[in-house]
């Protein structure tokens, strides 16, 4: 069964299958594996990272995708990831600069595989902006309104039923897909009516992922 999910996760990585708000995050993450690059050291890795993004530049260059006429003035807060800014009354903007990765691919998968488990806070990328010479990426996502604080032990026993172990502190991992997911404290998986709603993940595959 999680042989079948993996194989299932693996297509909408790669495109083959599809998932909401995935068809663009899709073909920019299958531009940017043609260019991927077996990095041995933290300089190639930076090295790879900045060819990397020139090359997602050109990319949207030439597909139009610079973020236009984005009200990003009504801030809400952030991060080391990521900034936010109230959309209206059912969405938010998020800036996210990739940081927590070593590529924008990885970043890019994240965001699929975020859409694949929690479709009810599924971004969607509206385009790309750059301040001061960084480059973000723009996702759209709904606005949550807690009605409670999170139990963070409802949180571990929902990813446990899933499958998800945890690791340390809010880390999980799950062994069978070889998926990470870090961070879920009490400001990125939010309660209202009683329900969990995840708004800010962070996955990562290991090799076990790839596997046929």
């Amino acid at each position: 069964m999680q042989n079948d999910l993996r194989y299932e996760l693996q297509n909408v990585l790669s495109g083959k299958s599809q998932i909401s708000f995935g068809t663009t995050i899709q073909a920019i993450a299958n531009y940017l594996k043609n260019g991927e690059t077996t990095s041995p050291s933290i300089e190639i890795t930076k090295h790879f990272k900045s060819e990397e993004t020139q090359r997602l530049e050109n990319y949207i260059i030439l597909n139009n995708l610079w973020a236009k006429d984005i009200n990003l003035s009504q801030y809400v807060s952030e991060g080391a990831e990521q900034k936010v800014y109230l959309k209206d009354s059912e969405y938010v903007f998020k800036l996210n600069d990739s940081i927590y990765y070593t590529s924008w691919r990885d970043y890019l998968y994240n965001l699929l595989l975020h859409n694949y488990f929690f479709p009810d806070t599924a971004y969607e990328l509206i385009g790309f902006i750059k301040d001061k010479s960084i480059l973000y990426a723009v996702v759209q996502q709904s606005y949550v309104a807690i009605t409670a604080n999170t139990d963070l032990e409802q949180v571990k026993k929902f990813l446990t039923q899933n499958g998800f172990e945890n690791t340390r502190n809010n880390d999980y991992f799950n062994p069978e897909l070889g998926i990470i997911l870090e961070d879920l404290h009490d400001e990125n998986v939010l309660t209202r009516n009683e329900v969990l709603y995840f708004i800010d993940t962070v996955f990562f595959l290991t090799k076990k992922f790839w596997m046929k």
